[in-house]
């Protein structure tokens, strides 16, 4: 079997060997672009490569030879299982199962652009709010300060029953742990969820926001340029309709 292009070191740029530092001990770790995880020498820390693109192994004929039939069973299934667990969770709750798919499909287009680990954005994508309604239950009204706290102990089990790898469930978490308040995280899967989320929000809950305000929530809140772009290209929202008999 001829190599894939993408795999092959000859068809490589510069860019495609990179360095990243360690989130355990900072220790520098060398990367090539088609590595999943590299263990740190440092601390021993498996370190997840954020660049990796395996996005070929939806349509690739050649994919479970490239990269291994498990790698491409966990591409094609882990998206569909992890919707129907939210789904599960959430029951009757229409608003908040179209919220999470809406989500979901920003976050794979900005993951297309921007690159990214797309098990870690998917599931982060699928599973952000999964805490809603527990902190609904523990906290009424000021739950959405709580879903940070409450969502990723639902998530981890959810996470294990489809074999994702314990850095990965971490990272999933600690995205989860964040997605509102950005206190301890700054990844490349964390800012591609958190631009997703807030193209819905933009559109659901600062839909009557004056167009200058809501020009300056893009120029700020953004953290990705494509996240950003596909914000600007949003409709304006729509002038308010005058009571009747007025001017």
């Amino acid at each position: 079997m001829a190599k894939c292009p993408g795999q092959d070191q000859r068809f490589w740029k510069p860019k495609d060997i990179f360095e990243v530092s360690c989130p355990g001990c900072g220790r520098t770790v060398e990367f090539f672009r088609d590595e999943p995880t590299v263990k740190c020498r440092g601390c021993g820390r498996p370190v997840v490569n954020s660049r990796l693109d395996l996005g070929c192994a939806q349509w690739c004929k050649q994919a479970e030879q490239c990269l291994g039939a498990a790698t491409v069973r966990n591409i094609k299934t882990i998206r569909d299982r992890l919707v129907a667990r939210m789904k599960d969770v959430f029951g009757q709750d229409e608003k908040r199962i179209n919220h999470a798919l809406r989500v979901l499909d920003y976050a794979e287009r900005i993951n297309a652009a921007e690159g990214g680990d797309p098990l870690v954005i998917k599931a982060a994508a699928i599973l952000h709010d999964i805490g809603i309604q527990e902190a609904e239950r523990k906290y009424g009204s000021a739950a959405g300060r709580y879903q940070e706290i409450e969502g990723p102990p639902i998530a981890e089990p959810i996470l294990k029953e489809n074999d994702l790898d314990p850095v990965r469930i971490e990272h999933i978490c600690r995205i989860m742990a964040n997605h509102h308040s950005a206190r301890d995280i700054d990844t490349l899967e964390f800012r591609v969820l958190w631009d997703a989320d807030w193209l819905v929000n933009l559109q659901e809950e600062f839909a009557g926001v004056d167009e200058s305000r809501r020009r300056t929530m893009i120029d700020t809140v953004f953290r990705t340029a494509t996240g950003r772009k596909l914000a600007q290209t949003l409709p304006a929202p729509a002038e308010p309709k005058a009571a009747e008999g007025q001017p």
